[in-house]
Parts: structure tokens; C-alpha cells; sequence
């Protein structure tokens, strides 16, 4: 019962931001209907175990926790989401700065507490230039108060399927918004009591306030420490002992991405245990030493289980309470409870309950990959524990040789059904994977648990009690990590790896998930050869097999337009980042997106003109997109499998007799001027539907102004648009009002930029509609604009609801 009870409140949780008012409405219902069945079970029932009450009991138990979950997160959500900022503006603020920053080389990224934005202290990030970059750029230092000017940035996100959601990571970190420092003025403590808030600091006087600035402290002057040594590796040093990245290189990161091991570089639960072990098992040695008399009052487990709760608090404290320090952190106070309490541990509801606890304190911890990855895995291990455990118990080691080869097969078999476990989540979250994961976790992960940070976690505790003897480890461990990254590097020679995107539609990943599954739960819960029957989607179920859509992307100041019917695929633009090295269009949206809608390639590519913001984005994909047909009205560079071709006025396409596409701009004379007039000579698309309603007919103009327009009402007298993509993102030189009213579509699309420069959709163009009574969409308002057709209806769906901090 409890341990569905749990089940049901984690399924709750995750259901934030998603809309079910039922589950709301069913949470008193429940509530009665729980209790009224223990009553008569305690009484009337008390007596009777029949089959029927007992699933009862389970279904309404399971029931109530879902709803629980459900209401209890909605409420934090509702919470959290009233002091998130939503416009950017120039602000002063009264702060507190209470955690150690993040480096980059090119920034400082800081936690603040802001005092006098709201009624209660809310946090933000702010973003200052890199000390190193800027010698006169003050810092932020810890347990000191400032009074800041800047501006606030608040998070927006790419609202487009399958992209990293930032508005999600805001949240889920409790940052109500960036914020880009131009003016710091430190202030004394009198000062800020002076100005009203004597009672926050009153609050940061407080023994556990205090207590947390000290661990903050020490993260900062170790961090400083490792900078210093004569290592080659101090990114690595710090990363693997704390969880900051502050040092870590750009190519180190890189190579352990490609290797699917960046998960290492985070505080996980072994680094948790291998602490604790250590000061547990030193204190052992002691009391054998010393004292052996005292094991003859209490038994050695009951002696050694306060110290050792207490070094897993220390140490979880002191990387921030990271989430998998967290869930470390709660199994071993369970499970010591169990111990003390003599009770029987039962893994799997420990785990349960470790997670209902944690989501009870931080809801939004289930928004996290490393909440879903840490339980997974943890999961994972468990089922090999318990086999391992069967066996055990069959068999009888008689040799030290049997011994090691029993502990390489459970390596060997832990590493695979972990990558076989989690590749579901990877896909969820990273969209990608890397196939040598298993292989290069063989030896990584012995190498970094036994001997990396078990002398990590000693150098630290030597560094606070005899600094040379904790930079002489430092520096021993820093050779270690050298042979880590040989192995690493000649793995990268042989083998090439990559992060593979990997294509599966909603279903089919569901299907995996739920294969997955049966198969790793134990025996005699469900046949294992139903899981068969859940794979078997993964081969009958045709992705491409898709009924007509077209999608307006959110990609930020660009445009970008995938279309789909049957078999066939195609993108009209890609978008592009001004500077795709920085943040690639491409890479982070374009591919994710194509990925989650289980598209592996394109048939054709339409970019209407080469301006960076609506073909840049191809220039870093092209290598890992297979497209057939690239057109333009200009010669590009294409890769070896795509063939090129020039769009011209009179080109048609047809699907299937139920897409018809027409290009009606550029005449095949005018392409001439491409080079010059790139935005007049964009390849205007005109799009046709069969048999669909309301929206039949699409006109897709680029970037397009008033002379292109007048050609095309001019050369195309009788065209029946119902959705406009409006040319130029909605620039007031396109658009033009004679135009608009000829046309008279139901619809008009802007695909624009949150807070972008030119100020796209324009006032002027928003007027032209409202008085045309034309509705108006935009990316910005409504993130990516999906039109789908299902029999004869072509509905219409918005990115930004699909969760509720996207709502504008």
C-alpha cells in the first residue's frame, strides 16, 4: 500500500505544469474514501480479506497519491511563478549573496538574494565579465551585501519540442530571473537594517545560516587551492570532489560528453559513501585500536551509524545539496532508522520513499535529468544487487579467483543493463547517446570510484589539516587522472565517438520505456515475454507514416518551417544563430526537434535566401542531416549526399495528390540579383492542402517586402491564402496594407525573436491586421505554431501551452 501510495505521489509530481482539473477535483473524494476503507477493514471488514477490498484498497491508495502529488506540486508551481520577472527593464537592487559563483572564461555567473524585489527574498542570476578578462570588474564576495543597477533578463525559452526548456531549468533552480550587473556598491549590515531589512539579517546570524556560509567558504578557498597547484587536471580535481566546473576546460568537458560520461563530472551517491566510508572506517580503526571494549556495549553497526549519517550530511552540505547527494543523503537516514529500529529493509521501498520525501521538500527536483537518471540507476543496481544476492546463496565461492571473476561479470553486466536502463531517459533528455558508453565506463568508473576520489576526498581532509601533505595527494591524484585520460584519449583515437542523435516518435519511446520495464522488474511480478510484445512497435510502427503537418518553429530571430505528409519531409529555412559557434540553431534546436518527431532526413530543403538568420543553422547541421534536395536563389556549398537547385517562379511539387507546393517568387530572370537583393529575391512558397479546413491554403513569404507582394498580386490575381507566414518576421516593409486586405487571410504568423533589436512583429504591421480584424500568432507569444490535419480538420496547436510556466 505505502509503496503505491509513493508511486502514485511521485506520478503526481511529475505531472507539473500540465493541466488535469480532475485530479484536483478527486483529492477530497479520495481522502473520504481512503479512510471510510480502513474504518471497515479495522472493523466491520476486520475479518474478511477478500481479493476484491484489497485491490480496492490499492486502487483508491494509488489514487489519492497521484492527486496529493498533483495538487501539492501545482501549488509550489503557483507559488514560484508569482515572483518570476517577465520583462526585461533597468532595475536597482538590495542583495545578498549567500552561494559560491559559477566561472566561465568569460563570465561570472552568481546566485543572489534580492531583498527588496518582492514581498519575500527571491533569488536571481546575476552575470558579471571574468575577473581574468576584466582586472577592474568588482566580484560579488560571499556573506556581503550589495546594492546593484543592471538589467533584468528573464528567461525565455526556444518554446519548440524536444528543446532544452530554460524557463524549466529557471524554475527548477529557484532563479526568478537573470540579471546583467552594469554597478556594484557594497553595503554594510548597518546599512541594510538601515533600509528596513534588519530582520533578514538577523536571519543570516542564525547558527544554520551561519553554518552554511562556512561550508560555502570552504568550497571557495579549496577551489582557490586546487587553482593554484602544479597540475594539469585541476578541473578534473575540483569537479570530481565538489561538483564545480568553475576550472574544468571546454575540451575536457567535450571528450567526456562524446564518451557519455559528463554525469561523472557531477556529486553523485558514491562520492557520498566513499566519505563516509573513509572517516567511518579510520574512527573503526581507533576504536580497535584504543578502545575494542566499547564494541562489547554496542555492536559496531549501531556505534558507527550517527558518525556515519553525520559525515553524509557534511559532506552533502558541502557540494550544495546536489540532488543525487540528496538522495544519498535521505536512503542512508532510512535506512539507518531501519537498523537502529531492527526492522526489515526492503530496498525498493526505501528507494520509493527516499524519492516521495525529496520531491515533498523540492517538487521541482522531478524537472531534473538528474533526479530521473540518479532513481534510475539506482533502480538498475538494486535488481543486480538482488540477483546477485539469489546467486549468492546457490552458489559457494571457494577461490579468490572465482571471486574477481564474480565482480568482473557483475561490472561488466551493471555497466550494460544500466546503458540499456537509462537509454530511455538519455533519449528524453539529451536526445542523443553515446553508443561507448559501456566500454569506456568499464574502466573509468573502477578507476575514478576506487582510487580518483577516495584521494580526492583524502587530499581535501589533508588540505584542512596539514596543507603540504593535501598538495602532495592533489598532485598524485593529478597522475592518475593523466592515465584515466591516456585511456580516454586512445579510446578517441580508435574508435571515433560520437554523440549520436537517435529518431523515435512519442509512442515508440513510450513502448521502449515500458519493455524496459517488465524486464527489469523481478520475477514473477509480469512474464517477462511480454516485453516482446511492447519492442514490437519499435519495428511494425512506421514514424514517417504521418498524416499532412506543417510547423512554424520557434527558433528566436530567424524562421523555420517543417512539413510533413505520408513518407515525405521537408523544411523551408533552418534559422540561424548570429554566431552558430556560440549557441548552434542547428544543433540545439533544429536536430533535437527533427529527433523527437523521429525524422532521421529530409527529402528537400527550401532556404528561401542565404541571410544567417534563416539558413545558418544548416551550415552546422549539413554533416549530420541526410537531405536529398537543397534549393535556394543562390549557389551554396551543399554536402556530398544533397544535390542542389535554384527556386525559381513556376517550380511545383505534389504529394500524394494531397500537397501541392508552388513556388511564386523569384522569376528564373531575377535570380541574377540574388547576391544584391537577398530579401526581394526570396523564394516565396505557396502551399496547398486538399480536403482541409479551416486552413487550406499557406503562404510562406521569407523575407519578402511591398515590391515582391505587388508582383505576386499582380502575377497571382485569384490566390486564396488562409494562413500567412508574414514576410520579414512582420517588418513594417513587408506586409504591406493593400496587400494584407486583398489576400484577407484567417490567419497571419510572425516567426520573430523574444525582445529582438528590430522590434519584429512591427506596431505598424499589427495595426494593418487589427484593422483587417486578421488574427495575429507569433512565435514569441506562442513558441512553435503546429498545424496538423486529421481527416478533414486542420487543427492548430501552440508549444507555449503545453506547460504552464511557457504561458505567456
Amino acid at each position: 500500500m505505502i509503496q503505491l501510495m509513493c508511486v502514485g505521489w511521485v506520478i503526481g509530481i511529475a505531472s507539473i505544469g500540465k493541466t488535469f482539473p480532475i485530479l484536483q477535483s478527486l483529492i477530497l473524494p479520495c481522502i473520504a474514501l481512503f479512510i471510510l476503507s480502513l474504518l471497515l477493514k479495522l472493523t466491520v471488514l476486520k475479518p474478511v480479506h477478500t481479493l476484491w477490498f484489497k485491490f480496492l484498497q490499492l486502487c483508491l491508495g494509488f489514487s489519492l497519491g497521484i492527486s496529493l502529488g498533483y495538487s501539492y506540486a501545482q501549488q509550489q508551481l503557483n507559488d514560484r511563478l508569482n515572483f518570476r520577472e517577465k520583462q526585461a527593464e533597468q532595475v536597482e537592487v538590495i542583495a545578498y549573496v549567500k552561494t559560491i559563483n559559477e566561472l566561465s572564461e568569460s563570465s561570472i555567473q552568481q546566485k543572489i538574494q534580492v531583498l527588496n524585489r518582492h514581498t519575500e527574498v527571491v533569488q536571481w542570476q546575476t552575470f558579471l565579465k571574468n575577473e581574468k578578462q576584466a582586472d577592474h570588474q568588482p566580484v560579488l564576495e560571499l556573506g556581503q551585501y550589495y546594492h546593484l543597477q543592471g538589467k533584468t533578463l528573464p528567461a525565455h525559452s526556444y518554446a519548440t519540442q524536444g528543446v532544452f526548456d530554460q524557463e524549466q531549468w529557471y524554475l527548477q533552480q529557484n532563479i526568478m530571473s537573470g540579471f546583467k550587473v552594469t554597478s556594484v556598491q557594497k553595503l554594510s549590515e548597518q546599512d541594510i537594517s538601515a533600509l528596513g531589512y534588519g530582520r533578514y539579517v538577523r536571519q543570516q546570524h542564525s547558527i544554520l545560516n551561519q553554518f552554511q556560509l562556512w561550508m560555502e567558504q570552504q568550497r571557495l578557498v579549496l577551489r582557490n587551492f586546487i587553482d593554484q597547484q602544479p597540475v594539469k587536471h585541476k578541473g578534473l580535481l575540483l569537479a570530481l570532489l565538489t561538483g564545480d566546473k568553475s576550472l574544468l576546460t571546454p575540451e575536457t568537458e567535450q571528450l567526456f560528453q562524446r564518451f557519455g560520461m559528463n554525469h561523472l563530472l557531477a556529486i553523485s551517491g558514491p562520492h557520498v559513501l566513499i566519505f563516509a566510508l573513509l572517516v567511518c572506517w579510520s574512527l573503526h580503526q581507533l576504536i580497535c585500536r584504543y578502545c575494542p571494549q566499547v564494541y562489547l556495549k554496542w555492536p559496531k553497526q549501531y556505534l558507527l551509524i550517527v558518525p556515519f549519517c553525520i559525515c553524509v550530511l557534511l559532506y552533502c552540505a558541502f557540494v550544495g545539496f546536489e540532488i543525487p547527494a540528496l538522495r544519498t543523503l535521505l536512503t542512508c537516514l532510512l535506512i539507518s532508522g531501519l537498523v537502529l529500529l531492527k526492522q526489515k529493509i526492503q530496498p525498493l521501498s526505501v528507494l520509493l520513499l527516499s524519492a516521495s520525501i525529496l520531491l515533498m521538500f523540492d517538487p521541482f527536483s522531478i524537472l531534473s535529468a538528474a533526479f530521473w537518471l540518479s532513481y534510475g540507476a539506482c533502480f538498475v543496481l538494486l535488481r543486480i544487487y538482488q540477483t546477485v544476492q539469489q546467486k549468492g546463496h546457490a552458489e559457494e565461492i571457494k577461490t579468490k579467483t572465482q571471486a574477481i571473476k564474480i565482480q568482473l561479470k557483475i561490472l561488466i553486466e551493471s555497466q550494460w543493463k544500466i546503458f540499456l536502463a537509462l537509454f530511455p531517459l538519455m533519449l528524453i533528455f539529451f536526445k542523443q547517446v553515446a553508443w561507448i558508453t559501456p566500454l569506456s565506463n568499464l574502466f573509468a568508473i573502477p578507476w575514478i570510484g576506487i582510487i580518483i576520489v577516495p584521494l580526492d576526498v583524502i587530499a581535501a581532509l589533508c588540505y584542512f589539516i596539514f596543507e603540504p601533505l593535501g598538495s602532495l595527494i592533489f598532485q598524485i591524484n593529478d597522475l592518475c587522472l593523466s592515465i584515466l585520460l591516456i585511456f580516454m584519449h586512445g579510446l578517441d583515437q580508435i574508435f571515433s565517438p560520437a554523440l549520436q542523435p537517435v529518431t523515435m516518435s512519442f509512442w515508440m519511446l513510450l513502448s521502449l520505456c515500458l519493455g524496459l520495464i517488465i524486464l527489469f522488474l523481478p520475477r514473477g511480478v509480469v512474464p517477462k515475454t511480454w516485453s516482446v510484445l511492447c519492442f514490437v512497435p519499435l519495428i511494425m510502427i512506421d514514424s514517417n507514416k504521418n498524416e499532412f503537418e506543417l510547423t512554424v518553429l520557434d527558433v528566436g530571430q530567424g524562421q523555420a518551417i517543417f512539413v510533413r505528409d505520408q513518407d515525405q519531409t521537408m523544411m523551408i529555412d533552418t534559422g540561424g544563430n548570429y554566431d552558430e559557434s556560440k549557441f548552434s540553431v542547428g544543433k540545439q534546436i533544429i536536430l533535437p526537434f527533427l529527433s523527437v518527431n523521429g525524422v532521421s532526413e529530409l527529402n528537400q530543403l527550401i532556404l528561401t535566401h542565404l541571410d544567417q538568420d534563416h539558413k545558418g543553422a544548416y551550415e552546422s547541421i549539413k554533416a549530420d542531416l541526410p537531405i536529398n534536395t537543397i534549393y535556394s536563389n543562390e549557389q551554396l556549398a551543399v554536402a556530398n549526399s544533397s544535390q542542389f537547385d535554384y527556386c525559381h517562379q513556376g517550380q511545383k511539387w505534389q504529394w500524394n495528390d494531397r500537397v501541392k507546393m508552388t513556388i511564386l517568387s523569384p522569376k528564373a530572370e531575377q535570380l541574377v540579383n540574388a547576391k544584391d537583393e537577398k530579401n526581394e529575391m526570396s523564394c516565396v512558397v505557396y502551399l496547398q492542402v486538399t480536403n482541409a479546413e479551416p486552413y487550406q491554403n499557406f503562404l510562406l513569404m521569407g523575407d519578402a517586402g511591398w515590391p515582391t507582394e505587388y508582383q505576386i498580386l499582380q502575377d497571382y490575381p485569384n490566390l486564396k491564402v488562409d494562413v500567412l507566414v508574414l514576410g520579414h518576421h512582420g517588418s513594417r516593409h513587408s506586409s504591406a496594407y493593400h496587400f494584407l486586405k486583398q489576400l484577407k487571410p484567417k490567419l497571419a504568423v510572425a516567426s520573430a525573436g523574444f525582445n529582438n533589436r528590430y522590434k519584429h512583429p512591427s506596431v505598424v504591421v499589427e495595426s494593418r491586421l487589427k484593422e483587417l480584424k486578421i488574427p495575429l500568432l507569433s512565435t514569441i507569444k506562442q513558441g512553435s505554431i503546429h498545424f496538423s490535419k486529421h481527416k478533414s480538420i486542420m487543427a492548430i496547436e501552440f508549444e507555449r501551452d503545453s506547460q504552464q510556466w511557457l504561458k505567456p
